[in-house]
């Protein structure tokens, strides 16, 4: 099996909390997909929790781990939303947000109090989660004659790719999607067939 294809990431949100001399912390992690849904459950965050004296996260997006970002809001540097980074990075997760709301509890906690208080909450957060395998998918689109609807459902059958659109016409059409690693086979067979034209 090709590890390249399978990431990691939450089925759903979850939560955690760790509170460190009065200070609370509250972690709140999140699949997402794009920046436009970190901001919008940042911001969504930030009025809900006015009153907090920090809102910090960290995500992560893409199965190639390439697209991330960590922000203290306001902590001293590095020492929240790193920590929130790291526990991601730990876990080997993507397609994540972890937001940590600090209530300040009247105890100065100290830069490695910080960094341990923050690191606990993701992890409270990310233990509480369901994490879960997925696969990088490709997709191919393709047309076909009628004629030659057996041969296609025959190679659709033997591969089992999702099907995700289909029309069929006198020229029928069809896209799938297929796990990367498997997409070469899929795609030399549909080549094979006479007739089959493939949208490059």
């Amino acid at each position: 099996m090709e590890e390249k294809d399978v990431y990691r990431t939450i089925a759903a949100p979850a939560e955690g909390q760790v509170t460190e001399k009065r200070s609370k912390f509250l972690a709140f992690a999140f699949p997402v997909t794009t920046v436009e849904e970190v901001k919008e459950l940042v911001d969504a965050h930030a009025k809900t929790y006015y009153d907090a004296r920090h809102v910090c996260y960290a995500y992560m997006l893409g199965h190639e781990r390439l697209v991330f970002r960590a922000n203290d809001n306001g902590e001293p540097s590095g020492t929240a939303g790193k920590p929130i980074l790291g526990q991601i990075n730990s876990n080997e997760l993507t397609d994540v947000l972890i937001i940590v709301v600090r209530y300040f509890g009247g105890v100065k906690l100290g830069t490695s109090g910080l960094i341990q208080a923050y690191k606990a909450a993701a992890a409270d957060a990310i233990a509480a989660a369901t994490i879960i395998e997925k696969t990088v998918d490709e997709k191919i689109s393709f047309t076909f004659e009628y004629t030659l609807m057996n041969q296609v459902m025959r190679i659709v059958k033997e591969e089992e790719p999702a099907i995700l659109a289909q029309t069929f016409d006198n020229d029928c059409q069809m896209t799938l999607s297929i796990r990367a690693s498997l997409m070469p086979r899929l795609r030399q067979r549909l080549e094979k067939v006479d007739g089959v034209r493939l949208d490059d």
